[in-house]
Protein backbone atom coordinates (compact mmCIF):
# COMPACT_ATOMS: atom_id res chain seq x y z
CA UNK A 1 0.00 0.00 0.00
CA UNK A 2 0.80 3.72 -0.52
CA UNK A 3 0.85 5.96 2.64
CA UNK A 4 -0.31 9.78 1.56
CA UNK A 5 1.65 12.50 3.53
CA UNK A 6 0.78 12.79 7.38
CA UNK A 7 -1.73 15.63 7.63
CA UNK A 8 0.00 18.89 9.36
CA UNK A 9 -2.96 20.98 10.25
CA UNK A 10 -1.37 23.37 13.03
CA UNK A 11 -3.56 23.23 15.99
CA UNK A 12 -6.14 25.57 16.35
CA UNK A 13 -6.08 26.24 13.06
CA UNK A 14 -9.08 23.70 11.57
CA UNK A 15 -11.90 25.73 10.28
CA UNK A 16 -13.92 26.37 12.93
CA UNK A 17 -16.95 25.97 10.54
CA UNK A 18 -16.03 22.27 9.97
CA UNK A 19 -15.65 21.48 13.83
CA UNK A 20 -19.60 22.79 14.20
CA UNK A 21 -20.48 21.25 11.12
CA UNK A 22 -18.97 18.14 12.43
CA UNK A 23 -20.66 18.10 15.58
CA UNK A 24 -24.37 19.12 14.49
CA UNK A 25 -24.17 17.02 11.94
CA UNK A 26 -27.52 15.03 11.17
CA UNK A 27 -26.38 11.47 10.14
CA UNK A 28 -28.26 9.56 13.23
CA UNK A 29 -31.56 9.53 11.51
CA UNK A 30 -30.38 6.73 9.22
CA UNK A 31 -26.25 5.96 10.27
CA UNK A 32 -25.62 4.17 13.74
CA UNK A 33 -22.64 4.98 15.69
CA UNK A 34 -20.67 1.32 14.45
CA UNK A 35 -18.77 -0.12 16.78
CA UNK A 36 -14.68 0.27 16.88
CA UNK A 37 -13.60 -3.39 17.63
CA UNK A 38 -10.18 -4.88 18.78
CA UNK A 39 -8.64 -6.80 15.88
CA UNK A 40 -6.79 -9.16 18.01
CA UNK A 41 -4.86 -11.17 15.54
CA UNK A 42 -3.83 -8.23 13.24
CA UNK A 43 -2.72 -6.71 16.45
CA UNK A 44 -0.88 -9.70 17.93
CA UNK A 45 1.15 -9.99 14.40
CA UNK A 46 1.85 -5.81 13.98
CA UNK A 47 2.72 -5.96 18.26
CA UNK A 48 0.49 -3.05 18.46
CA UNK A 49 -3.13 -1.94 19.59
CA UNK A 50 -4.63 -2.15 16.18
CA UNK A 51 -9.02 -0.97 16.07
CA UNK A 52 -11.02 -1.32 12.76
CA UNK A 53 -14.37 1.14 12.55
CA UNK A 54 -16.98 -0.79 11.06
CA UNK A 55 -18.62 1.04 9.18
CA UNK A 56 -19.24 -2.00 7.15
CA UNK A 57 -22.39 -2.83 9.67
CA UNK A 58 -24.18 0.78 8.15
CA UNK A 59 -27.31 -0.27 6.49
CA UNK A 60 -25.64 0.57 3.21
CA UNK A 61 -22.92 -1.28 4.31
CA UNK A 62 -20.90 2.02 3.48
CA UNK A 63 -20.03 5.31 5.78
CA UNK A 64 -21.20 7.60 2.50
CA UNK A 65 -24.88 6.98 4.21
CA UNK A 66 -23.40 9.77 6.78
CA UNK A 67 -22.58 12.32 4.53
CA UNK A 68 -25.30 11.72 1.61
CA UNK A 69 -27.75 11.58 4.03
CA UNK A 70 -26.60 14.95 5.84
CA UNK A 71 -26.55 17.16 2.63
CA UNK A 72 -29.92 16.17 1.47
CA UNK A 73 -31.36 16.37 5.02
CA UNK A 74 -30.57 19.83 4.89
CA UNK A 75 -32.07 20.92 1.70
CA UNK A 76 -35.45 22.96 1.66
CA UNK A 77 -38.52 21.33 0.92
CA UNK A 78 -38.70 23.20 -2.16
CA UNK A 79 -35.65 21.57 -3.36
CA UNK A 80 -36.08 18.29 -2.44
CA UNK A 81 -39.42 18.18 -4.20
CA UNK A 82 -37.60 19.29 -7.14
CA UNK A 83 -34.86 16.27 -7.02
CA UNK A 84 -31.74 15.23 -6.92
CA UNK A 85 -28.45 13.68 -8.51
CA UNK A 86 -25.51 12.41 -8.17
CA UNK A 87 -22.87 9.86 -10.08
CA UNK A 88 -21.17 7.60 -8.49
CA UNK A 89 -19.38 4.03 -8.99
CA UNK A 90 -21.67 2.67 -6.22
CA UNK A 91 -21.50 2.96 -2.21
CA UNK A 92 -22.14 6.88 -2.40
CA UNK A 93 -25.08 6.40 -5.05
CA UNK A 94 -26.84 3.61 -2.14
CA UNK A 95 -26.64 6.03 0.39
CA UNK A 96 -28.27 8.78 -1.98
CA UNK A 97 -30.71 6.53 -2.65
CA UNK A 98 -31.50 5.35 1.00
CA UNK A 99 -31.63 9.14 1.66
CA UNK A 100 -34.55 9.65 -0.85
CA UNK A 101 -36.62 7.14 0.42
CA UNK A 102 -36.12 8.13 3.80
CA UNK A 103 -37.24 11.63 2.45
CA UNK A 104 -39.31 11.07 0.19
CA UNK A 105 -37.25 12.88 -2.81
CA UNK A 106 -36.40 11.51 -6.50
CA UNK A 107 -33.10 10.80 -7.44
CA UNK A 108 -31.51 10.49 -10.08
CA UNK A 109 -28.39 7.93 -10.26
CA UNK A 110 -25.56 8.40 -12.83
CA UNK A 111 -23.32 5.30 -12.62
CA UNK A 112 -21.06 4.11 -15.47
CA UNK A 113 -21.94 1.16 -17.74
CA UNK A 114 -19.32 -0.68 -15.78
CA UNK A 115 -21.07 -0.49 -12.16
CA UNK A 116 -21.52 -4.24 -10.98
CA UNK A 117 -24.94 -5.45 -11.27
CA UNK A 118 -25.25 -6.12 -8.06
CA UNK A 119 -24.43 -2.53 -7.16
CA UNK A 120 -27.45 -1.01 -9.39
CA UNK A 121 -29.61 -4.01 -7.36
CA UNK A 122 -28.72 -2.38 -4.38
CA UNK A 123 -29.61 0.82 -5.51
CA UNK A 124 -33.10 0.09 -6.61
CA UNK A 125 -33.36 -1.85 -3.79
CA UNK A 126 -32.60 0.98 -0.94
CA UNK A 127 -34.06 3.98 -3.15
CA UNK A 128 -37.51 1.84 -4.63
CA UNK A 129 -39.59 4.02 -6.91
CA UNK A 130 -37.74 7.25 -5.57
CA UNK A 131 -34.71 6.17 -7.91
CA UNK A 132 -34.26 6.49 -11.59
CA UNK A 133 -30.45 5.16 -12.40
CA UNK A 134 -28.99 5.95 -15.80
CA UNK A 135 -26.52 4.42 -17.33
CA UNK A 136 -23.27 6.44 -18.95
CA UNK A 137 -19.79 6.02 -20.13
CA UNK A 138 -17.00 3.65 -19.28
CA UNK A 139 -15.76 5.36 -15.85
CA UNK A 140 -17.03 7.91 -13.11
CA UNK A 141 -15.62 11.01 -15.53
CA UNK A 142 -17.31 10.08 -17.94
CA UNK A 143 -20.85 9.09 -15.53
CA UNK A 144 -20.08 12.86 -13.19
CA UNK A 145 -19.77 14.52 -16.92
CA UNK A 146 -23.28 13.78 -18.21
CA UNK A 147 -24.93 13.46 -14.68
CA UNK A 148 -23.76 17.66 -14.71
CA UNK A 149 -25.69 18.09 -18.07
CA UNK A 150 -28.93 16.57 -16.56
CA UNK A 151 -28.65 18.84 -13.29
CA UNK A 152 -28.94 21.45 -15.50
CA UNK A 153 -31.29 20.82 -18.02
CA UNK A 154 -33.85 19.33 -15.22
CA UNK A 155 -33.43 21.57 -12.66
CA UNK A 156 -32.09 19.41 -9.65
CA UNK A 157 -29.50 19.65 -6.94
CA UNK A 158 -26.15 17.89 -7.02
CA UNK A 159 -25.17 15.58 -4.48
CA UNK A 160 -21.49 15.23 -4.32
CA UNK A 161 -19.40 12.08 -3.49
CA UNK A 162 -17.20 14.16 -1.51
CA UNK A 163 -16.68 17.83 -2.65
CA UNK A 164 -19.29 19.56 -0.64
CA UNK A 165 -18.62 21.11 2.91
CA UNK A 166 -21.89 19.02 4.08
CA UNK A 167 -21.06 15.51 3.10
CA UNK A 168 -17.29 15.75 4.47
CA UNK A 169 -19.28 17.13 7.78
CA UNK A 170 -20.92 13.84 7.57
CA UNK A 171 -18.51 11.60 7.26
CA UNK A 172 -16.14 13.64 9.99
CA UNK A 173 -18.90 11.85 12.31
CA UNK A 174 -16.51 8.78 12.17
CA UNK A 175 -14.05 10.53 13.96
CA UNK A 176 -16.08 12.14 16.48
CA UNK A 177 -17.38 8.11 17.02
CA UNK A 178 -13.76 7.13 17.58
CA UNK A 179 -12.35 9.83 19.87
CA UNK A 180 -15.53 9.25 22.04
CA UNK A 181 -15.17 5.34 21.97
CA UNK A 182 -11.26 5.46 22.94
CA UNK A 183 -10.36 8.06 24.74
CA UNK A 184 -7.23 6.67 25.94
CA UNK A 185 -3.99 7.46 23.63
CA UNK A 186 -4.61 7.18 19.90
CA UNK A 187 -0.90 7.18 17.73
CA UNK A 188 -2.45 7.67 14.07
CA UNK A 189 -6.00 6.88 12.56
CA UNK A 190 -5.77 5.43 9.12
CA UNK A 191 -7.78 6.52 6.50
CA UNK A 192 -8.52 4.86 3.43
CA UNK A 193 -8.94 7.72 0.33
CA UNK A 194 -10.99 7.25 -2.71
CA UNK A 195 -12.07 11.05 -3.37
CA UNK A 196 -11.17 12.44 -0.06
CA UNK A 197 -14.19 13.43 1.68
CA UNK A 198 -14.10 10.63 4.96
CA UNK A 199 -10.44 12.12 5.12
CA UNK A 200 -11.69 15.67 5.10
CA UNK A 201 -13.69 15.04 7.72
CA UNK A 202 -11.94 13.11 9.40
CA UNK A 203 -8.91 15.24 9.69
CA UNK A 204 -10.53 18.33 10.29
CA UNK A 205 -12.10 17.39 13.28
CA UNK A 206 -9.01 15.36 14.81
CA UNK A 207 -6.66 18.08 14.28
CA UNK A 208 -9.72 20.29 16.23
CA UNK A 209 -9.74 18.37 18.93
CA UNK A 210 -6.92 15.97 19.17
CA UNK A 211 -4.04 17.49 17.32
CA UNK A 212 -1.72 15.61 18.80
CA UNK A 213 -3.29 12.42 16.53
CA UNK A 214 -1.66 11.49 12.93
CA UNK A 215 -3.37 11.40 10.69
CA UNK A 216 -2.65 9.01 7.55
CA UNK A 217 -4.49 8.84 3.92
CA UNK A 218 -4.10 5.17 2.47
CA UNK A 219 -4.40 4.36 -1.00
CA UNK A 220 -3.56 1.19 -3.44
CA UNK A 221 -0.42 1.82 -4.69
CA UNK A 222 -1.89 1.68 -8.86
CA UNK A 223 -4.62 3.70 -8.32
CA UNK A 224 -2.82 6.84 -5.51
CA UNK A 225 -4.06 9.89 -7.18
CA UNK A 226 -4.38 11.53 -3.85
CA UNK A 227 -0.82 11.08 -2.93
CA UNK A 228 0.66 12.23 -7.11
CA UNK A 229 -1.74 15.11 -6.09
CA UNK A 230 -0.02 16.65 -2.67
CA UNK A 231 3.67 15.70 -3.85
Amino acid sequence: MARTPTARTTPGMAHPDYLKKVLTARVYDVARESELEHARNLSARLRNSVYLKREDNQPVFSFKIRGAYNKMVQLSADVLARGVITASAGNHAQGVAYSATRLGCKAVIVVPVTTPQVKIDAMRAFGGPTVEIVQHGESYSDAYGHAVKLQEARGLTFVHPFDDPDVIAGQGTVAMEILRQHQGPIHAIFVPIGGGGLAAGVAAYVKAVRPEIRVIGVQAIDSCAMKQSIE
